[in-house]
């Protein structure tokens, strides 16, 4: 499946690369207009990343994604700063359908592992940002990328798989914003590993062909942000590729 992407700071779109705030391109669109593009494109699902929230969860940018959802029929996964149930739940009663979880997941993961039984495994999904160390460990960063967590991918699934996990986004850090390609022999370990769970891939996405790769990969699915902002293609070129379910 194919899910377009945009990141917001303070209200504009932008990218990093490599999750670096020092390194941010902004983007002169508005985030209603292009992820109604998005829709009218043929995406059925769109994903929204609160920069801002990420960075201080006290400044995130709920109006903003509230408006967002009011305004667009496609299903919308927001993720970014959040820290609370009451943020969880917030977001879910805006008519947000998918609340993706990064940080706490790591630091409070008794806390996460209550919320996939709470709000069932549909509703959360879980952002494994990794960095891969020479020893071929994927140590999962934290804090919007600005620490690294300490743990690995495989014991983070391993603590949340009894409870139901379903969805989880991997991203290599690495490889975002680079526009270098996907690192597909990720995806196809964790897919081959772990096959009841439903993984999004992110990161690196530049043509039609690494799009290509990530489907043969086993991926469920593929976040697609800056090859779309800078039209290397477009949404519908890519749903041919990967037709959405």
């Amino acid at each position: 499946m194919i899910i377009p992407a945009i990141d917001l700071i303070e209200g504009q779109v932008v990218r990093l690369y490599q999750g670096d705030y020092a390194l941010q391109t902004t983007f002169e669109l508005s985030p209603l207009a292009q992820l109604q593009r998005y829709q009218a494109q043929g995406a059925t699902w769109l994903h929204i990343v609160d920069l801002t929230g990420a960075k201080d969860p006290d400044r995130r940018q709920t109006r903003l994604i509230g408006e967002l959802v009011d305004n667009l029929d496609a299903n919308i996964q927001v993720g970014g700063g959040i820290r609370s149930e009451s943020q969880v739940k917030e977001l879910l009663a805006l008519g947000v359908k998918r609340v993706v979880i990064g940080s706490l997941a790591v630091k409070q993961p008794e806390l996460v592992q209550g919320w996939l039984k709470t709000y069932d495994s549909d509703a959360i999904c879980l952002a494994l940002d990794v960095n891969i160390n020479q020893a071929g460990e994927k140590i999962v960063a934290v804090s919007g990328w600005q620490s690294g967590g300490g743990k690995t991918l495989e014991s983070l699934v391993a603590t949340f798989a009894p409870y139901g996990l379903k969805h989880a986004l991997v991203t290599d850090i690495s490889r975002d914003g680079t526009l270098q390609g996907s690192n597909t022999a990720l995806y196809q370990e964790i897919a081959e590993r772990y096959p009841e769970i439903q993984w999004q891939a992110s990161g690196g996405i530049a043509t039609l062909d690494d799009v290509s790769a990530v489907r043969d990969s086993g991926a469920s699915g593929i976040i697609i942000g800056k090859a779309l902002l800078i039209n290397n293609f477009n949404v519908e070129e890519a749903i041919a590729c990967w037709p959405n379910a």
